[in-house]
């Protein structure tokens, strides 16, 4: 996306919106803040004026008006800060708060092809970092440019009441300071954008290594993940430098004027106070007038960075938003009332990118309700794939999948997913208790429930013998626990979701002897009565399936019983030779 079509009226406005009435509270004390700014020359110049003219008029009642009068608007001046700080970020809070959740809902519906290219690194880097930006955006962005406004009209006004040349010679630089300024922001907009990417690589060099610091250690790996961590943080280093560089030419460039302005003003107003065009208290208060004005223009400048990292975040906040969705998650077009688990592929096509060629093509597979099938076949020949397209993690590109005869196409995704189980090689389990692991199968499920499902899957004993049983914390993706026991408290899981479609996809591969003959049996009791796709690299667990199926880049080529195959010879056979060797 570029950044000259961020649309802040679709990406931000709805947010900012939702807070109109705290935004505009928000705004009138920003401009009560100024009132002490805008009255302060007019008391001064008048205190002066009477001075100037006949010093005996300066009583000291006017005097205690005067600062009275200032204590005055100091008073509203504290009460407005303290609206704006604590109020004002509040609303930012909140703001952030919904673009998070609203983020965070949308990461759970972009189809799964999306994170085969997206770093997770980098979407953390987006839903924390950018949206704090936004955050601070979204409250002192009106604010500054409001009260930046109101100091320049106000300010503009008064000069120009004393000495209009004057004022025109002080003013004929704001123009030029204003298209420096954009120069500058476009520079930084860029650099600031590409400062968040590499942040985010940051983010997933850290995360990669770090969940991965077993292996990391086993293969005394650290000097190399040193080595990567320390390429991308000179890469952060550069760009963060960079930016600065832009903001620092900033500064002088502003700098420059306004120091431009004053030489002027001594000039001058000093020609025109020695010509009598204008008076000493005149004179004085005029120059308060331009020191207000330049103060504002400062802050202006440099809230620019803040500005822009906030822009940068809507941008980046927007790239994710568009991302579109997984369809599926509108209304269904066909609901099943009662799922009993037929599956039939019908002239399935499907690849990952059409460059690279298809991964299946025109496959027609059919399985009766409650029959336990096998997928073999050599590594890339789309095994995985095949039970993947079967809950529609990707979208096919012919064909269609049936399930009781109806298109998946026509089902919502809630409705399918609900009705397929799916038990995987690498297990993952939620930094939490084991109860609220098996529990994610079934929201709602009762104690007795999730117990039941434990003692289905064969991981009752184990978890009565945990510190805690069934309220042990498992510890972050389940690393306090082995990974048999991991596994069955996956097949727990399933247990209670209680589907009538079944994938086991190299679910015992990982396992050493002990733990995978535990987790047969939890999966042989799991499969009764569903209809299973076994997919095994170990042909030896699947020799009682009703049905192997022989998939390789050709499609099915060979369908039977165990004995059917290893009497035909074929492919099939040659496998099981081969692991036999």
């Amino acid at each position: 996306m570029k950044d000259k079509k961020i649309d802040l009226k679709r990406w931000f406005f709805p947010y900012f919106l939702k807070h109109k009435g705290v935004a505009v509270l928000d705004l009138f004390c920003a401009s009560l803040t100024t009132l002490n700014e805008i009255v302060l020359p007019i008391l001064v110049r008048r205190i002066a004026t009477v001075a100037i003219e006949d010093i005996t008029q300066l009583t000291l009642r006017l005097i205690l008006v005067s600062a009275a009068l200032y204590a005055f608007l100091k008073g509203i001046d504290m009460l407005a800060g303290y609206y704006m700080i604590f109020v004002g970020h509040s609303m930012g809070v909140e703001i952030e708060k919904d673009m998070r959740e609203d983020m965070f809902a949308h990461l759970l519906r972009v189809p799964f092809s999306y994170y085969d290219s997206t770093k997770v690194g980098q979407l953390m880097s987006r839903i924390t970092t950018d949206l704090f930006d936004i955050s601070e955006f979204s409250h002192h962005c009106p604010e500054e440019f409001f009260i930046f406004t109101i100091k320049l009209i106000a300010s503009g006004a008064f000069l120009c009441t004393i000495s209009m040349p004057l004022t025109l010679c002080a003013f004929v630089m704001l123009p030029f300071m204003f298209f420096g300024t954009m120069h500058f922001r476009r520079k930084m907009r860029a650099v600031f954008k590409e400062r968040r990417e590499i942040a985010g690589e940051v983010n997933a060099r850290t995360e990669t290594s770090l969940l991965g610091i077993r292996v990391v250690k086993s293969f005394s790996g650290e000097n190399a993940e040193s080595e990567k961590f320390n390429a991308e943080s000179t890469r952060l280093s550069g760009v963060q430098k960079a930016s600065y560089r832009y903001m620092a030419r900033l500064n002088a460039m502003v700098r420059f004027f306004d120091g431009l302005m004053y030489v002027v003003m001594i000039l001058l107003g000093g020609v025109f106070l020695m010509k009598g065009v204008i008076n000493a208290a005149d004179y004085t208060a005029y120059l308060l007038y331009v020191a207000a004005l330049i103060a504002a223009i400062k802050r202006i400048v440099e809230f620019t960075e803040q500005f822009e990292k906030g822009m940068t975040g809507i941008a980046r906040f927007a790239e994710v938003m568009t991302v579109p969705e997984e369809p599926g998650y509108a209304a269904a077009k066909n609901t099943l009332q009662a799922v009993e688990g037929q599956v039939e592929f019908r002239d399935v096509t499907f690849a990952y990118d059409a460059e690279k060629g298809n991964v299946l093509a025109h496959l027609n597979l059919t399985v009766p309700k409650g029959e336990n099938v096998a997928i073999v076949g050599p590594s890339g020949s789309g095994k995985t794939t095949l039970c993947s397209l079967l809950s529609r993690f990707y979208e096919l590109s012919s064909g269609e999948i049936l399930l009781d005869g109806v298109n998946i196409n026509d089902l919502s995704l809630a409705e399918l997913r609900n009705a397929v189980g799916v038990v995987e090689q690498d297990v993952y389990l939620f930094s939490g208790t084991v109860a609220e692991n098996i529990r994610y199968g079934k929201p709602d499920a009762t104690d007795d429930e999730i117990r039941t499902a434990a003692a289905l899957a064969g991981a009752d004993t184990f978890i009565e013998k945990l510190p805690h049983g069934y309220n042990t914390f498992v510890g972050e993706r389940g690393v306090m626990l082995s990974g048999g026991q991991k596994q069955r408290i996956s097949i727990a899981r399933v247990f209670v979701k209680n589907p009538p479609v079944l994938v086991l996809d190299e679910a015992t591969s990982a396992l050493d002897n002990e733990s995978e003959m535990l987790v047969k049996r939890s999966l042989t009791s799991l499969a009764k009565g569903r209809t299973t796709f076994t997919i095994a690299h170990r042909l030896s667990t699947i020799r009682n399936a009703a049905k192997i199926f022989v998939l390789t880049e050709n499609g099915i080529e060979e369908a039977g019983t165990h004995e059917e195959l290893m009497q035909l010879g074929g492919i099939y056979a040659r496998l099981y030779h081969g692991m036999e060797e």
